[in-house]
């Protein structure tokens, strides 16, 4: 359905340090900048991809927004997790834990406030 997300940053450096590390722990590569000084991270047909805001005001987060990155286990969950918390992010709402449905879900806000959620696919 989605060929794309795209969030903003104010510090792009920042934001490449943070998604290389999170990404890696999941087995992805580094991201790479376009010719429009993007940074995009391509992984199986899906695109992440990381800009200033073309408007020139500042990057904000969505609020009630997250970004859900699958992962393939509940151990790349935690090592996204940890990688993230290790590169300035922050972790949010509750500890890595596994859910009702089966899935493994941790929550990390990235240095810009963007909320994202590494997960395992349910079991039900």
């Amino acid at each position: 359905m989605f060929t794309h997300v795209m969030i903003g940053s104010n510090d792009l450096a920042q934001a490449k340090r943070f998604y290389d590390a999170t990404f890696a722990a999941l087995g992805g590569q580094p991201g790479v900048t376009d010719a429009g000084g993007r940074l995009v991270y391509a992984h199986e047909g899906s695109r992440l991809m990381i800009t200033t805001p073309i408007d020139g005001k500042p990057a904000t987060a969505a609020n009630g927004g997250t970004i859900g990155i699958l992962a393939a286990s509940a151990d790349h969950v935690s090592a996204w997790h940890a990688a993230g918390v290790a590169h300035g992010g922050t972790s949010a709402e509750t500890p890595p834990s596994q859910r009702p449905n089966g899935a493994f879900v941790a929550y990390l806000r990235d240095p810009d406030g963007n909320k994202l959620c590494g997960r395992t696919r349910p079991t039900q």
